[in-house]
Order: C-alpha cells, then structure tokens, then sequence
C-alpha cells in the first residue's frame, strides 16, 4: 500500500463511518502512524440519505471527503480499498490494493441490509445505506412514473406508483413521509396526466408498532402524524417473499408493486479472518469486551455497529446508531495510547442522549432520557441536532439554504435522473440496469 515504515506504533482502521472517523480524530498527534481504510473516499451522512432518495438533497451535501479530515494530520495515510480478509497470524491486512502489516487493528466497518437469508427478496428489492443506493432509488421512483405516464395498463400504471417501504423504525417511517409529502405537494404537478390521488404508500411493520425502539408516546404520535399523511401502515405483516412485481406476506395480504424499499433491519459488515469464538453469528457482529477488544485478541477493536458489547443495561449489545459509534470511538483512542503504554483502560459506558425521527414538515418526535415530545419543536430539534452533526461548514449551508428553500417553496429540487436504474424484473422497464 506504500505506507511508509516508521518506528511509532501503526494503528490500522477499517472504516471511516461515525466510528472509525470519530477514533482517527481523536488519535491526532498522538505519536502513532494511523492508516484509515475505506471503500468510498468520503464520509457518509446515512440519517439523511432518504432526503437523497426522495429529492430533498444532493448527494453532495451530506459527504464529505476522508483525506480532506486528514490532510493536516501528521503521519495520518488513507487508502481507498476494500478489505478481504485479516491474517491475525502474521499481523496483516489483506486488501485488494495489497497487504499491510499492523501493530494495532480496529474494525469498524459498520452494518449492511439484514435480509434474513431471503436471497429472492435481497434480488429485487431497493435498500437504502449508502449514497449510491439513494440515488438508485431516487432514479427508480422517477422513473417510474415516466413509464406510468406511458402505460396504457391501469393494473402495470398502479404498480408503478405503489410503494411499499418494508421496516417501520426510523428510516422507514421518514421515508414514507417524505414520499407521502411528494405525492400532496410535487407529483401531480409533475404530472398532471396522472391521478396521483391512486399512489399508495404502505408501510409494513411486522412488530405491533411503528418505532418500536423509541417510547410508545413517541410511537403513538409518529402513527398518527403518517395516517394523516395518507400512509396506510400495516402491522404485525411480515413479508416473505417478492419476485419484483408481488409482495407475499405471512396473510393473505399481497401487494402489487414495482418498488420496494427494505428498511426491515441490518446486521454487522464482518470482515472474514477472526477466530469463530469472537463472532456473533446471528447477528454478524464481532464480541468486544468492556474496552472494545475483540474477545481472543489483545490488538484487535472493534466499535459501532460491528462491535456486540454485552452488559447488564444492553444484553444484546448497543444499539445500532451514530451516537455508540462516536462515543466508542471517543474513548478508544485514549484506551488504545494506554493500552501501547501498558496502562490500565478505561471501560465504555454508553451515554444515550436520545432518539428522533422525522415524519415531515413541522412534524417529528423526541425521545430524551427523562422527556419525550412530538411536533413542530421537535422538528426544530431534529433540524439542529442534525445540521450541526454533518462534516463541513459548507454540507451545513448547502443543507440548511435547502431546508428553508425547500420549507418556504414546498418543493424538492433534487428531482433529477442523473443515473438511470432499472430493475430487470419488472417487464415494462426498457433499459439498461445501471
């Protein structure tokens, strides 16, 4: 990879999401050789890629690049690779651009989609973690209904404009209201040869609750601010099967639709080479103790999605988010300067400073540790927590002037086929899948 050999200690980080990022920040001038891998040369926004999906933003708003984080640091390297496999044997890295020896390793490669082993469902359905995914869906949905304003067929028109979003927890349930506040307010402009009053968006949750891990006051009131959007939510469905035009559920309820969006869950993205007695198999995340050491090894980490962290408050380890990440992140670089200097580390509390999601405009709910409120100021919060978490002065501006011009015009500029993508299952597309 060359990376230059020096004396100090080299640190090797897999991932530059809110972990991995979080950690290289903190290790400055820290007298280690830092080298940060990544398969994208950019650090991804993921809370706001459904604003991407639907229009609301441009992707390059909320990246931001890797070397940009770096280029002051001092003997900070970034490579841009995908990762194979560790030779914990021989101390190495083995990537496609090459092999790299380590001193110290940290794995925070993040999650991807959880499709429960259903390969025919992973095939055709649309998922929605990276900004290429979003733009995917985003060219999808457009082009849909340039061929629903060809088709002749009111059953193949029907489908084209039926969305079913699968997964109600935060991703899900913003999705829907951002879709839902496209068909009140943009599509039929858009398309005035279209009865947009026939699009369907249907959220299918296969627990009894929409935002099942936030409070059910907070639940309670996303349900009700999505039906009086017009998303018709269907509880306790679970879907079993889709072959690019039906959805099957465990019911008699089908859907007939050519645009799926699985939100339904995620599980770590594990990097093969570690010992089978460190993993968590169903639920592809790497066991780390209290000082985020994967278990078996003394110079191997993990942290954020990837790391399972048991303790008596979270005995299924940490949730999901940003906020573990970053803290985990935080405390690692000081664990790892005392774990060089045969210091005792410190082990990791998770501070929970809360949950949010947005269902649209002026309309949001909060969970704080000891409060919980719904609304037009929880919108405001949700705004602020999320502009002043984004990387860069400008990818705050940029998102912020689209916010009030989006708030004020009630539009979403971003409608823009800038990458065509079609699904070969569906029979009426033409062209080519990108």
């Amino acid at each position: 990879m060359n990376i230059p050999q020096l004396t100090i200690p080299r640190v090797v980080i897999i991932g530059a999401g809110f972990g991995g990022l979080a950690l290289a920040k903190k290790l400055r001038n820290k007298n280690l050789q830092v080298v940060l891998l990544d398969k994208h040369n950019y650090h991804n926004f993921q809370p706001l890629l459904y604003q991407v999906a639907t229009g609301g933003l441009e992707a390059g708003s909320i990246a931001y690049p890797i070397r940009k984080v770096i280029q002051e640091y001092k003997d900070f390297y970034f490579r841009l690779t995908s990762v194979k496999e560790i030779d914990t044997v021989n101390q190495k890295v083995i990537a496609e651009i090459g092999d790299l020896h380590y001193d110290y390793l940290v794995i925070a490669t993040g999650s991807k989609t959880n499709f429960f082993g259903n390969k025919e469902i992973e095939r055709n359905v649309m998922s929605m973690k990276t900004i290429p995914q979003s733009l995917n869906i985003r060219s999808l949905i457009l082009e849909n209904f340039e061929q629903a304003v060809l088709t002749k067929d009111e059953a193949d028109r029907n489908s084209l404009i039926n969305f079913v979003l699968v997964g109600a927890g935060p991703t899900g349930v913003e999705l829907a209201g951002a879709l839902a506040e496209m068909k009140k307010a943009i599509l039929q402009k858009d398309y005035p040869d279209l009865d947009i009053s026939k699009m369907e968006i249907n959220l299918v949750q296969s627990g009894d609750r929409v935002l099942n891990t936030m409070s059910e006051k907070s639940s309670l009131a996303a349900e009700k601010f999505l039906n009086n959007l017009g998303v018709t939510i269907w509880k306790n469905v679970r879907v079993t099967n889709y072959d690019g035009r039906t959805i099957t559920t465990n019911s008699d309820l089908t859907f007939e639709t050519a645009t799926v969006i699985w939100t339904a869950g995620v599980q770590g993205a594990i990097v093969h080479g570690l010992d089978a007695k460190s993993l968590v198999e169903r639920a592809e995340r790497i066991r780390v103790n209290p000082f985020n050491q994967v278990v078996g090894y003394n110079n191997i980490f993990a942290l954020g999605d990837i790391a399972y962290m048991e303790s008596e408050k979270y005995p299924q380890g940490h949730p999901m988010m940003a906020q573990p990440a970053m803290q985990q992140g935080n405390l690692l670089a000081e664990n790892l300067v005392k774990c060089i200097n045969n210091k005792p580390m410190k082990p990791f509390e998770y501070n929970d400073k809360g949950s949010m999601a947005t269902i649209g405009r002026n309309l949001a709910v909060v969970d704080l540790p000891h409060y919980h409120f719904s609304g037009v100021f929880a919108w405001f919060v949700w705004m602020f927590v999320h502009l002043f978490s984004l990387i860069g002065f400008k990818n705050r501006a940029v998102v912020f002037l689209n916010w009030v011009y989006n708030y004020i015009r009630f539009d979403r500029e971003g409608r823009l086929i800038v990458r065509p993508f079609k699904k070969k299952s569906f029979t009426t597309f033409t062209s080519d899948e990108v």
